[in-house]
């Protein structure tokens, strides 16, 4: 679970997991998560903004995915847990630039599984080429209405670029349509390599998913999965279907020593480099 706002810099509390306020259908747009008695103050006694609520997406297979603000600061939460905040995003940019620098070119086929927040799309635009190609598959249609409404602001002119071509899909079914097309798939649809959302996201970490990733892939291409957690398990069905693993551990924020966030690196082999040497 990402760090949403820290108490310690002067910034807003992140509500307690668990707390009636966080859950159900008590949550309104527009509503304010319930007030501490006495109000919520931070380590210098100084206050600390509200926590609103500004929208609600409904997941499929049940569950609400909340829009949170608190002062200037955004936060996405499932249930009781933060999926990601605008305040902290290295390793979600992380996520494009090491998969970028990793593949040795700028060009090519990109699709980013997961919109979010945008900031995996705005690293991946920042990197790649004028004559990119950038799929962004969005399972949710409010979470695009998220970016061209509340959160436009962090988006930018990004939807707009004309490498991009964003669809309201579920990533699982472009990349089952798919064969040797993309150079590189970024994976964060979820809190990690598991149906945390929704259980449909375990086809993507299945055999049968990480066998379809691989085919859809070109030779020498990379797919990057983003997690909040570590798994070996993962890395190790990930090496089941032929890929080549590197699994890195980056801070889930700056100047953070106890809380990291994975990345997986995930190349399909390129047989014809070796036989063209």
């Amino acid at each position: 679970m990402n760090r949403l706002y820290s108490a310690g810099e002067g910034a807003c509390l992140a509500h307690q997991a668990g707390s009636d306020s966080a859950r159900g259908s008590d949550n309104r747009p527009g509503q304010q998560m319930e007030a501490a008695d006495p109000p919520i103050s931070n380590n210098d006694g100084q206050a600390i903004d509200a926590i609103e609520v500004v929208d609600i997406a409904m997941v499929p297979g049940g569950g609400e995915l909340l829009l949170l603000k608190c002062g200037n600061e955004f936060s996405i939460q499932f249930g009781a847990d933060e999926l990601m905040g605008s305040r902290d995003h290295i390793s979600e940019m992380a996520l494009a630039t090491m998969t970028r620098k990793r593949l040795g070119k700028d060009g090519g086929h990109v699709l980013v599984g997961g919109l979010g927040m945008g900031f995996t799309l705005g690293a991946v635009l920042r990197t790649w080429s004028s004559g990119a190609s950038v799929m962004v598959a969005e399972l949710l249609p409010q979470v695009v209405a998220w970016a061209k409404g509340p959160l436009a602001h962090l988006f930018g002119n990004n939807l707009s670029d004309p490498r991009v071509a964003l669809r309201v899909i579920d990533v699982h079914d472009v990349i089952i349509e798919e064969s040797e097309r993309f150079d590189a798939i970024l994976m964060d649809v979820d809190n990690g390599p598991d149906g945390f959302i929704t259980a449909a996201n375990d086809r993507l970490y299945s055999q049968a998913g990480l066998r379809s990733a691989y085919a859809a892939l070109r030779p020498g291409g990379i797919m990057a999965v983003w997690s909040a957690y570590p798994d070996d398990y993962f890395a190790a069905c990930l090496e089941n279907v032929g890929f080549m693993v590197d699994e890195v551990k980056l801070p889930a924020y700056i100047g953070s020593i106890d809380s990291w966030h994975t990345i997986w690196f995930a190349a399909r082999p390129d047989h014809r480099a070796g036989l063209a040497a």
